[in-house]
C-alpha cells in the first residue's frame, strides 16, 4: 500500500508491536502511539496523520483493484498471524481506506470492537452501507483530530505512556508528593 511517510526511515517496529499487543491484551481503546508523543513520527507527520493525509496515495491503491475507498483496514501480516480463527474474517472484504470501525469512535473502541464492527461489515456489505460510511467519513475525522487536540492541551505531560521509544510502565503519582 501507498502512504506519504510519517516516520523516520527505518524506524524501528518494536514498540508499535508491543503496544498493539498490550492495546488487545488489555482490550483498551486502540490510541495511537502518535497520542502519547511517538518519537519515530517525522515533523509534520502527526498533522498528516491526524487528518488521514498520510493515506491519500492509497487511492492508487483503489485505482489498482488492490483496496477499496470502504472496508476493514488492512494490518499486517504480523498482527494477521496473531488472529484468532474467528478475528480472520476481518479479512473477507478488500481493505479501504475507510470502514466502520473510523466512523464509530476508532480511537475510543477496543481492538475487540474494531474486529466485531470489521466482521459485521464483511457480512453486510452494500452500496447503501459503503455511501453511509463514505458521508460520516469527513465528519469522524474532524472528531478525531478536535479530540486529539484537547487530549493534548490538557494532558499533563507526567502520564505520557512514550518515552524514548518503548512503553514505560506508569507509576501511580503519590498524592502526598
Amino acid at each position: 500500500m501507498f502512504k506519504f511517510r510519517t516516520m523516520n526511515v527505518n524506524a524501528e517496529t518494536v514498540s508499535h508491536e508491543r503496544y498493539l499487543a498490550l492495546l488487545i491484551q488489555t482490550d483498551s481503546p486502540m490510541t495511537k502511539l502518535d497520542a502519547s508523543g511517538d518519537r519515530r513520527i517525522i515533523w509534520g507527520g502527526r498533522i498528516l496523520r491526524a487528518l488521514g493525509l498520510d493515506e491519500i496515495p492509497q487511492l492508487i491503491n483503489v485505482l489498482r483493484g488492490e483496496m477499496s475507498l470502504v472496508g476493514p483496514r488492512p494490518c499486517t501480516p504480523n498482527e494477521f498471524q496473531g488472529y484468532e480463527i474467528r478475528q480472520r474474517a476481518r479479512v473477507n472484504a478488500p481493505p479501504g481506506l475507510t470502514g466502520l470501525w473510523q466512523v464509530n469512535g476508532k480511537n475510543r473502541t477496543t481492538f475487540s470492537e474494531m474486529i466485531d464492527m470489521d466482521i459485521s461489515y464483511t457480512k453486510n456489505m452494500s452500496l447503501q452501507l459503503d455511501l453511509q460510511i463514505l458521508l460520516r467519513t469527513v465528519p469522524a475525522i474532524a472528531s478525531q483530530v478536535l479530540e486529539a487536540r484537547l487530549s493534548r492541551m490538557t494532558r499533563c505531560p507526567a502520564d505520557k505512556t512514550m518515552v524514548d521509544g518503548p512503553l514505560t510502565e506508569q507509576k501511580p503519582r503519590n498524592p502526598d508528593s
